[in-house]
């Protein structure tokens, strides 16, 4: 388990993800964990994701805070209703939709490719200097409404949110890449810790499962967000875009209730 947190911590501050979409199917599908629990573990996981990511991002001056701190309000309220959610309505059906949402998110960002010369996020942040281009946010209630979806998604299915929240602050609010993925690390701790009191408080929180991802997270997320600034944003966006299909095509088969483990 603390292997697989290791590889999930890396990847979620990589991609802005907080882990969560790799730390749920790994619990449940590989260790047989209840959903629940590995929901909840996923949280607290996220949580650690957040804290050892984030430090790092602000440091070198890769957050938007002044937006993520916008953002998160809408987050925080959407997380503490899907975690009040929870349980009440259909898993089935909310997984299916949030499967083919993640398709039509990868299939627009399969459609913005980088080009030279257009301006924005999408186009002006292509290489592996630190220096971040500069960009204006725009479509700031895309993002409000956006960021309370997310939150409703993370506390309902245990994800960060940040597999929504990066691609809408990228294709619509003119955030560039790298600067949407660290603002989302910022993001997500909050947001999770918001709803991982809710499952703490109805008892799915199982420390035994809990403890060895967050340990391993912890160290996987440092890595990752380390090595950020070394990697090429169009090999990262191709990765995301990836991450994507695979996690709809997942989601997808565990709404219908066809149990198959790729890897």
């Amino acid at each position: 388990m603390a292997l697989g947190g290791i590889v999930a911590g890396f990847f979620g501050s990589l991609l802005g993800l907080g882990g969560g979409i790799f730390i749920i199917p790994m619990l449940n599908l590989i260790f047989g964990v209840e959903m629940r629990s590995a929901v909840a573990a996923s949280l607290v996981a996220v949580i650690a994701t957040s804290s050892a990511a984030a430090s790092v991002y602000v440091q070198e001056r890769l957050s938007d805070i002044r937006l993520g701190m916008t953002l998160e309000l809408a987050t925080t309220v959407g997380a503490i209703v899907g975690g009040l959610l929870a349980g009440r309505l259909s898993r089935e059906a909310l997984t299916v939709l949030f499967g083919l949402l993640l398709l039509y998110t990868a299939g627009s960002m399969v459609r913005n490719i980088p080009a030279q010369g257009n301006s924005g996020g999408p186009s002006r942040d292509n290489s592996k200097k630190k220096v971040v281009p500069e960009y204006q946010v725009r479509n700031l209630s895309v993002g409000l409404g956006a960021s309370f979806f997310a939150g409703n998604i993370s506390g309902l299915l245990g994800v960060g949110g940040g597999i929504i929240k990066v691609p809408v602050m990228y294709l619509s609010m003119g955030v560039p890449l790298k600067v949407a993925s660290a603002t989302s690390n910022f993001m997500i701790g909050v947001t999770a810790a918001a709803s991982a009191f809710i499952y703490y408080s109805r008892g799915d929180l199982d420390l035994l499962v809990t403890g060895p991802v967050v340990l391993g997270v912890f160290l996987g997320a440092r890595t990752g967000s380390r090595i950020m600034h070394q990697v090429r944003t169009a090999y990262l966006k191709w990765f995301f875009v990836a991450v994507l299909f695979y996690t709809a095509m997942q989601m997808l088969l565990k709404g219908f209730n066809i149990h198959v483990l790729w890897f």
